[in-house]
This record gives structure tokens, sequence and C-alpha cells, in this order.
């Protein structure tokens, strides 16, 4: 176990909720940003299945708006974790390790089980 500063470890938990809050609404966004007609593509071979996608609306400004701010929120968190001051006390060759590691420090946190 590693002795992470605390506000490393909030960083990185709010990293991982951040990219969890960005995938569910990545998910639930139409497939195409911008207004788009549906499409169907060819018969694939040696069956009868077309891939296919319906009309897509595109964003609304507010769905706009919300992943903006979450890639942002994302972008400055990576930053904090990966330019914190601890990094500079931990040796080159087990940077990797202790990097897994704080990925993970929220579940041992938790109590749940470390990977």
């Amino acid at each position: 176990m590693y002795d992470f500063p605390q506000d490393l470890r909030d960083a990185q938990l709010a990293l991982h909720r951040t990219r969890t809050a960005l995938d569910r609404c990545a998910a639930a966004l139409p497939w195409s940003a911008e207004p788009m007609p549906g499409w169907q593509g060819e018969k694939h071979l040696h069956t009868e299945y077309r891939s296919e996608k319906g009309d897509s609306p595109g964003y609304t400004p507010e769905q706009r708006d919300e992943i903006a701010r979450l890639r942002t929120q994302l972008l400055d968190l990576s930053v904090t974790v990966s330019t914190h001051p601890y990094w500079a006390t931990v040796d080159r060759g087990e940077a990797v390790e202790v990097r897994m590691a704080l990925k993970h420090a929220h579940e041992a946190a938790d109590g749940a089980p470390q990977p």
C-alpha cells in the first residue's frame, strides 16, 4: 500500500466519477452529434444481417454543453492527477505499479478487494 496524499486520492476518485458520468451521458445521446439521416448497410456475407441506424436528431444545445463540460472536467482532472508533485517522489521503475495502485486506492478505502 502506498501513502498517497489525500488531494491526489480525491482527484483520482473525481476522475473515475467524471469518466463514468461522461460514459453514461454519451451512451444516452443520439448516434450523431449533427442531424443525420439513417442508413442501412450492405448484407453481410453468409447471413441476412444488415447493419443500420435510424435517423439522428443530433444533440440538443444542453447535451452539447453537458458533453463539453464533462470532457473539460475530465481533462482538468487528468492533468491534476498526472502532474501532482507526488509523482516526483516515485522511483521511475515503479511508476506504472504506483499509478495502477492509485487507480484502485478508492476500492481499498471502501473496503472492496483490490485486484
